[in-house]
């Protein structure tokens, strides 16, 4: 079973973008909890508690109100315009028997049999889309590349899952390849290069002004 990480929360008696700022100048991050046909609920979590928790790949969160806790995911995240901060999070309620789909990171191990003939391993995406139960996420899916050779294509129907984890990417998406980075020959690099515009020199503009004849 994954590890539930327990947090405090305050609920929220104001929201807006205003009242959002306010909160986050505080250290924390406001939230809304919504699902199970029961009313969206506005709250705010401790930043520090809540990224942290995150950081060890904590998606599943018992949230305490005063004496009442309840279960959830977090199902997504906001950031700042930097993509660094984060500054809204929905959290949806769920049951411990539950299954959701979610986004995990894909962890790449080993090193490449290819790699003896000047292969290079090659990640095209970072993540695969499964469905499990809200209690086994995975904190992430490691992927051995030790056995590709120069050539070797991974799909997402490659990737050998956990017990209980069903994909729903596209079997086909591409995932990782192994190839070799062709060297370009000094004539490519010359073809390549940009070609500096030629540029007219005092004594050519005078010669050629002197070769013009005068327009009646």
């Amino acid at each position: 079973m994954a590890d539930i990480l327990s947090l405090d929360a305050e609920t929220r008696q104001e929201v807006g973008s205003r009242a959002a700022a306010k909160v986050r100048k505080h250290g924390r991050v406001p939230a809304i909890i919504y699902g199970h046909e029961q009313e969206p609920t506005p709250i705010s979590l401790d930043y520090h508690d809540f990224v942290e928790g995150l950081h060890h790949g904590r998606r599943l969160l018992e949230i305490r109100l005063g004496k009442r806790g309840q279960k959830v995911f977090v199902k997504d995240l906001q950031y700042d315009h930097l993509g660094k901060d984060i500054i809204h999070a929905d959290l949806v309620r769920v049951d411990v028997t539950e299954r959701v789909t979610v986004e995990v990171p894909i962890e790449l191990k080993g090193t490449a049999k290819g790699a003896e003939e000047g292969g290079i391993i090659e990640e095209h995406t970072d993540h695969l889309e499964v469905e499990c139960k809200v209690t086994e996420i995975p904190e992430s899916i490691v992927v051995s590349v030790r056995d590709m050779e120069v050539g070797d294509v991974l799909h997402a129907r490659d990737i050998e899952l956990p017990p209980g984890v069903k994909l729903t990417s596209d079997p086909e998406m591409l995932m990782v390849t192994c190839s070799v980075v062709t060297a370009k020959t000094p004539e490519e690099v010359e073809e390549e290069a940009p070609v500096a515009p030629e540029v007219i020199g005092e004594e050519e503009k005078a010669a050629e002004q002197e070769e013009t004849p005068e327009q009646e």
